[in-house]
Formats: C-alpha cells, structure tokens, sequence
C-alpha cells in the first residue's frame, strides 16, 4: 500500500472519531440539561390552560353538576385556574352549598367572574363569588341582594320582619319582642345567611362588614364601587384582560398548596354543558316535572282501562319515573305534590263513577293548589307559573268533563255486542221441545228451554239467559204445539 495513501486513510479515521466524539458530547449535556434547572418546570407551569366555566341563569341542580363536573375536569387535564363566568339572579340554596363546598375544596384555585356587562351575581351569585379565591367583575355589572328567599307560597318576607325594621306595622294586641312562628323562622334563615356569608369572608380576606348587609338589607354594589369596598380583586373587560391581571398572583387552596399563576399567556379551555346536563336543566324545570308527572299519571291509566296497548304503559312508566326523579332533585312541597296526586286520582275517578261532576270539580281544585304549593321556594327561575296552573287545570277540566259527557252518552246507546244482545233475537227449533231441546239463533246452536212444548221449526223469541241454556217462547204468529204422540197401532 502507497504510505500516502495510508496516511490519509488513517486521518480520515481520526475526523470520523473526533466527529462521533463531539456528536456523542453534545448529544449527552442536551440530554441532561431539563433535569439540571428548573426552567422546564416553569415552562409546564406557564402553559397548563385556564378552565371556564359558564354559569348563566338560575343556580339549579343541573347548574351545580355541570360546574363540579367541570372543577373535575380542570383538576385531571392540571389546569392552574378555573374561572366561573357567572351571570346569575341566584337559585337554590342546596345547588349553591354544592358549588362551594366543592370550591373550598378544589386543589385548583377558582376565580368567579361576573361578566359580561350587564350581568349579575346576585344572591346565591354572591356567596359563591365570596367563596372563590379570586373575584373579578366586568364594568357594567353588579352583586349583592343576598338576603334568602322565605320558603313556602307566602311570598319573599317582608321588609318588616328583618331585623331592626320598624315594628309599626305589627298587630297591636302583639306583645313586644314575641315575633310570630313565620317571622321566628324568617329570622333563623337570616341569621344563618348572614353567619355563612361572614365565614367566607373572613376566610378570603373580603369585606365581611358589607357582606352581612347585603343578606340583612339586600344592598348591592356595581363593579367600580365593589372594588373600592374589597369586595372583589380585579375590574376586567374581558376574559383576556382577567387573565392578564390575574398573571403572578400567590395563591394557597385546599390542603395549604401554594402555587402562582402564570396566566398571561395561559391557552384558556371553555366548557359547554354536554347532553346530559341539557337534559337535566330540562327535566328539573317545575312546570317540565309536573307536566311529565301528568302524562305518566294519564298514560298509566289509560293502559291499565285498556290492557295490551303497550305503548301509553312504557311512555307513562317513562314519564313518571323521569318526573319523580326531578322532583327528587327540586326542593318539593310534599303537602303540594299530595294535593296534586289527589287532584288525578278524583278526576280519574270522575270517569267511572256517578258522581255528576262533584269529584271532578273537586280533583281540579285539588290540583291547582297542590301545583302552586309543589315548589318549596320562591327563588327566582323556580316555581310553577301560575298561567301554567290554570292552563293545566282548565285542559284537565276539558278532558275529564269530556270522557263524561262521551261515557253517559254511550250508557244511553242500545247493546249491540255480548251475552246480553241474544235477549230478543229470533231462532227456530231444531226438534220438537219439551222442557228442553236445541235451537239456531243468529247462526249458532243453543239449548233452549219453554214452558210450553213447542213443535220442531217453530220460530222462537228468547226471552232471558241462564249459564248456557236460553229462555225462549213462540213467536209472534206460530202457536204452541197441542199434538199429541201418534198411537202405536202395529199390534
């Protein structure tokens, strides 16, 4: 071999180590540079999203499983915040401990949101925005009105019986300081509101002062004015605006963990309620509950007068299981759901018995009250409208009168079908009778039986039935028969 030529072999060899040398060195400081700094772990801390989480309309138990649902969610995709954009005129008390309880214990800080402009957190809204670890509004809206809603058909309590209202309109024979059993039980829910809503005051640093005026008085604050009370942390146009305000603050949740947002440049995830919880805000509607109630009362009725239909079985079966389990989720009147109960049941009875209206004037009576008393609160967005009640009372004053005034007219009607209709039909004897022999009547052989013998091809007329055997007497024109048997004369 030419030593040139071996020479340059050998130093192509070494640029090929040396190549691999320096690829392997690079390759090995890339591949321990994340685990020697903590910049990778601010890298995920910035990036992990922002939940939202709208709230609009009433607080219900739809509305609360959809949020819980979504806090859920938020904690197993890691996210740094949820963010509940509420617009609320407040709900039901149990949906409402529901979405806090949850908020208090989210390892995911929460920040409610009062937006857009023109929106509000008013009563169950404003518990809920003091109980988030950051509160936040848009210009326009407002919070407040916090006092609860006395339960029951009564109405909102009066101003009168808060505490240190004007006694001047109680009655006179009242003695002082001995408030009546409505306005003892008015004052217990104040007290417990006002005890509730002070809590998470304190425990989120906010304004506790105007918190309890706001369940004692009903005051409400705008944005602006909010702020300046400590009554929410942030004013922000719009969600990007939150987010960047929101950008660095310290923030300790549930079981003490601290953490920081980094939300400035957070990609934000916004939930919609899926099917199920569509379906829900439906069914646990009142007037939705108790108009499903009426169908599946209805539908099992008319299967059971009619058996084999099938169909009104398994809708009203359908129906009423869907109508009790919204009800189960409602806060229900249980003297109310009787009344409705009893309402049907005398309306329904009305159809079979004689009774010339009294028991369907009476189900429908029934029924209005229990429909108005069947909602255990006077919450906004709940309750049966009362134009509702009265269009369904009057179609159920329409249907049970109806089916009455059909029923007596086919009671007047002749029988045209069963044992009864033989009574007076027509047949001839088809051997010479007796006591007892066989006839054709309406095309079919019957034992008949007579008083009177009767020759065989006589026509007859039936006249009653025992078991199978028929009464029958001649017809009209043939005669009973008078002959004699012939004399045997063969010896």
């Amino acid at each position: 071999m030419n030593p040139a030529t071996a020479l340059l072999r050998a130093f192509r060899l070494l640029s090929s180590l040396a190549l691999a040398c320096c690829a392997l060195a690079f390759g090995g400081s890339g591949a321990a540079a994340p685990p020697a700094g903590t910049a990778a772990t601010t890298t995920t801390t910035a990036t992990a999203p922002v939940y939202v989480i709208p709230l609009k309309g009433a607080v219900s138990p739809a509305s609360a499983s959809f949020i819980l649902r979504g806090m859920a969610r938020a904690r197993e995709a890691g996210a740094q915040l949820v963010v509940l954009e509420m617009d609320t005129p407040g709900g039901l008390d149990a949906s409402m401990r529901d979405i806090i309880q949850a908020i208090l214990a989210s390892p995911v800080p929460v920040a409610s949101y009062v937006s857009p402009g023109g929106a509000r957190a008013a009563s169950a809204g404003t518990y809920i925005l003091y109980a988030s670890h950051l509160a936040a509004m848009a210009p326009g809206t407002n919070l407040g009105a916090a006092t609860p809603v006395q339960v029951g058909i009564g109405g909102p309590q009066k101003p009168d019986a808060l505490p240190g209202a004007s006694p001047a309109s109680a009655p006179a024979s009242a003695p002082a300081n001995s408030p009546t059993s409505s306005d003892a039980m008015a004052r217990k829910q104040l007290h417990d509101a006002s005890a509730y809503i002070r809590g998470l005051a304190q425990l989120r640093g906010r304004n506790a002062e105007w918190a309890e005026r706001a369940v004692r008085e009903s005051v409400s604050l705008s944005a602006d004015e909010a702020l300046a009370q400590r009554v929410i942390d942030v004013v922000a146009a719009d969600l990007p605006a939150l987010l960047r305000q929101l950008d660095g603050r310290k923030l300790t949740t549930a079981g003490g963990k601290a953490s920081t947002l980094q939300t400035r440049n957070a990609p934000s995830v916004t939930l919609e309620p899926d099917w199920r919880n569509r379906f829900l805000a439906v069914i646990t509607e009142p007037s939705v509950a108790l108009l499903l109630m009426m169908i599946g009362i209805y539908a099992l009725i008319f299967e059971f007068s009619t058996p084999g239909m099938v169909v009104p079985g398994i809708v009203g079966a359908i129906c009423l299981l869907l109508a009790l389990f919204a009800l189960h989720m409602l806060p229900v009147n249980y003297a109310g759901l009787a009344l409705v109960a009893l309402g049907i049941g005398c309306m329904v009875a009305e159809l079979f018995l004689p009774t010339f209206g009294a028991l369907g004037v009476g189900g429908i009576i029934a029924f209005a009250f229990g429909a108005v008393m069947l909602i255990d609160t006077d919450v906004p967005g709940f309750g049966v409208p009362l134009p509702m009640v009265a269009a369904m009372s009057a179609l159920s004053a329409v249907f049970v009168f109806g089916m009455s005034a059909l029923l007596m007219r086919s009671r007047k009607r002749p029988v045209v079908s069963g044992a009864d209709t033989l009574v007076g039909s027509r047949g001839e004897l088809l051997d010479d009778l007796r006591e007892e022999g066989w006839a054709s009547v309406r095309g079919e052989t019957w034992r008949v039986r007579s008083a009177t013998p009767l020759a065989r091809g006589t026509p007859v007329l039936v006249t009653g039935r025992s078991g199978l055997v028929l009464e029958v007497i001649a017809a009209g024109g043939a005669s009973p028969s008078t002959s004699q048997p012939t004399p045997d004369k063969g010896a």
